[in-house]
């Protein structure tokens, strides 16, 4: 098997806020093969996908845990501190919720945490480690 995550899923129990969340509020633009019950957005060399948590039970056939935060948290980069400064701000003003308002971390790096609609968190990010590609992918240096 090749090394790489082709697809993260979010189990949502509300489709359309979350859709409008990244939408409206975030300015992402969903994919052209969205259609109803799954909203797909191309991230770079992936896809972020936004799938009702029923509909996910029924496909794996049990039930995925509810509740803020879950297990998994989505992350993304910003090329400053600014820039989290600026996308920290547009996510609450788009319905997010603060986790942890942006501040220096202990590894050298500027961070903050929301959660989204639905409860999943949002790492945004500057890490001066690792420096986005102009396209803004994020590839880890050797």
């Amino acid at each position: 098997m090749d090394q790489r995550i082709s697809l993260v899923t979010l189990a949502v129990d509300d489709l359309d806020a979350v859709r409008r969340f990244f939408e409206d509020g975030l300015g992402w633009i969903a994919s052209r093969q969205s259609q109803d019950g799954v909203v797909f957005f191309q991230t770079g060399g992936s896809v972020l996908a936004l799938y009702p948590r029923r509909s996910l039970e029924t496909d794996i056939g049990r039930a995925i845990p509810s509740g803020p935060g879950g297990a998994v948290s989505l992350a993304w980069n910003g090329r400053s501190e600014a820039e989290v400064d600026a996308a920290y701000a547009q996510a609450l003003a788009a319905g997010a919720e603060p986790v942890t308002a942006p501040e220096k971390v202990f590894w050298g790096g500027y961070c903050a945490y929301v959660a989204i609609p639905g409860g999943h968190l949002l790492e945004i990010s500057f890490n001066p480690f690792w420096p986005l590609g102009a396209d803004g992918a994020l590839t880890l240096p050797d």
